[in-house]
């Protein structure tokens, strides 16, 4: 619940200095850099996360790996979210920030998993698809799954659509106990 919470509060923050500098693309862009950067270095994220490490020891890091290769806007922020101790949350603040920022230029993104590669054509139907029944332009995402047996499964935010054939066998399956 905290994590949340403290991840939304600090992204709804970053996400209107963005706004006003005109920088959302740049920040998205380079915080999620960023956090590549922290899940790749383990040794890195260490150092980072260790509460001995004083703050102005993780600064002088952050500005030696970053300075001159990202903005002032974010290296500012890092610098803020580690005089807070709240580094450890920067993932998920990207995550609520990434998220703010879709939804201000009216993108969805939609996760679909099939029992087979899709091919660009059913891609292509997909994707009109799913931007007809949002309303929005869609990123989509694909993965194969072949426990599925056939048919996709999407995932919107937090809403699934359940077209697989082992969902329709389960969903018979369940008719059938009740009818018996």
């Amino acid at each position: 619940m905290l994590k949340g919470a403290v991840a939304g509060r600090y992204a709804e923050a970053l996400y209107e200095i963005a706004v006003e500098n005109k920088l959302i693309d740049q920040l998205e862009e380079e915080l999620q850099a960023v956090v590549r950067v922290f899940e790749e270095t383990t040794q890195l994220k260490k150092i980072l996360f260790h509460p001995r490490i004083t703050a102005a020891q993780k600064k002088e890091v952050l500005a030696g790996l970053f300075g001159g290769r990202i903005s002032e806007v974010a290296i500012n922020f890092l610098n803020m979210l580690v005089d807070r101790q709240r580094e450890i949350y920067l993932a998920d603040i990207i995550d609520y920030f990434t998220d703010m920022a879709n939804k201000g230029r009216n993108i969805s993104d939609v996760k679909a998993t099939s029992a087979v590669e899709l091919s660009g054509e059913e891609k292509k139907k997909l994707a009109a698809a799913m931007a007809k029944c949002t309303g929005k332009q869609v990123r989509l995402s694909y993965d194969v799954d072949p426990k599925l047996l056939g048919g996709v499964v999407v995932r919107v935010g937090d809403k699934v659509i359940d077209g697989s054939v082992i969902a329709r066998l389960q969903t018979l399956r369940e008719h059938l106990r009740q009818i018996s």
